[in-house]
């Protein structure tokens, strides 16, 4: 298989499909590996490394969309790169359809068959490949919100852990799935005074159980979700429901109610966000204030640590690359139902039933796909 990796434009997004080491292995497989020249200069991979892995260096991502059975990405195709994209292509990267119908219009418009990381499953009924992007993001939460809570940055000016002395600051996390579990070890290690929200009694204790003392843990009820946000000085935003739009936890009226200085950090910000203030930022301005209170939505997180990023990602999705490219996509679907499951889109239609449901489209169940 002609396989493709494009540099990735999306704004401060330094990340890359796929690493030297993957494509040595793609190569020792069979395949073809074209990559766009500079596309790994943001993990200090070099034009040369990738051609000692086997690859060729293509001037242009036109001319990789243009020959590539297969392209390979980190974040959703951007307006210029969907326009790209042909039929009978598949594309195998993040997506985040949910909130997005002018991305999922144009996937559907241009006929490719788009596999997307975030909805493959596995036997745990968990999410693999969100998994390593989940914990980076999970971890860089507790350092964005640290750096927020600075006075200089609008928030309160709290030091996370406090000193001898003077209380640490409240963190309070909504969600105690990956991102809510990667948030605590952080938020703990700085001594920060934790509590984390969910509505699953079976996470709640095995959190305790993990965390013991160290931190609090609540059932999810209106009541108590808002009583422990306003009280907050850092609240991370850290809920999933796959393929889905998030839900909105922390109400706009809710927003006045709080400190000056409050300090949101939305990590579903790619699902439309848990807060229903928030709206997606950049690396390069991550942050905005509403009734002064500090949002932080930068809708690529992961991508501001990129080598350790896609690393840990690469790790993760280079098995089903090598199983798409080896067995192509129906074959490789076929034989395994979690692949499968991370079908969004083939052939005009929607094949994710929350994404059908979140944007009014008919849904279409991905095993007719394979029919």
């Amino acid at each position: 298989m002609l396989i493709g990796i494009p540099k990735e434009i999306k704004n401060h997004e330094y990340r890359v499909g796929m690493t030297p080491e993957s494509v040595a292995e793609a190569v020792h497989h069979g395949h073809q590996v074209l990559v766009e020249d500079c596309a790994g200069s943001g993990i200090g991979a070099t034009n040369e490394h990738y051609r000692n892995a086997g690859a060729s260096i293509i001037d242009s991502a036109e001319e990789i969309f243009s020959t590539a059975d297969m392209i390979i990405k980190v974040k959703e195709p951007q307006a210029s790169e969907r326009a790209c994209l042909k039929e009978d292509q598949l594309l195998f990267t993040y997506l985040h359809l949910a909130p997005d119908p002018e991305q999922t219009n144009d996937l559907l418009k241009s006929g490719a068959t788009c596999i997307a990381y975030e909805t493959i499953t596995d036997v745990h009924g968990t999410l693999p490949l969100l998994k390593p992007m989940s914990q980076v993001a999970g971890r860089m939460s507790v350092q964005a919100g640290a750096t927020a809570l600075e006075k200089s940055h609008k928030g309160k000016g709290l030091l996370l852990g406090g000193v001898p002395g003077v209380t640490p600051a409240k963190v309070v996390i909504l969600g105690g799935g990956v991102v809510g579990f990667n948030a605590a070890q952080m938020a703990i290690g700085l001594q920060a005074d934790v509590t984390i929200i969910d509505k699953n009694p079976a996470v709640l204790e095995s959190l305790s159980h993990y965390f013991g003392s160290k931190t609090k843990t609540l059932y999810s009820t209106r009541t108590t979700l808002e009583d422990t946000v306003l009280s907050a000085d850092l609240v991370i935003g850290a809920v999933l429901i796959p393929g889905a739009a998030a839900p909105k936890l922390v109400t706009r009226k809710m927003i006045p109610q709080m400190e000056a200085g409050t300090v949101l950090v939305d990590v579903a910000i790619d699902q439309g966000g848990c807060f229903e203030t928030s709206k997606p930022t950049t690396h390069e301005s991550p942050t905005f204030l509403i009734e002064d209170i500090v949002h932080y939505c930068v809708a690529n997180m992961p991508g501001g640590v990129a080598r350790t990023s896609t690393y840990a990602l690469n790790n993760a999705t280079l098995p089903f690359i090598l199983t798409l490219a080896d067995k192509g996509w129906v074959e490789a679907c076929r034989n395994n139902k979690h692949l499968l499951n991370g079908l969004n889109i083939w052939q005009g239609k929607v094949t994710n039933e929350p994404v059908a449901n979140a944007l009014g489209h008919t849904f279409t169940a991905p095993i007719s796909a394979l029919t």
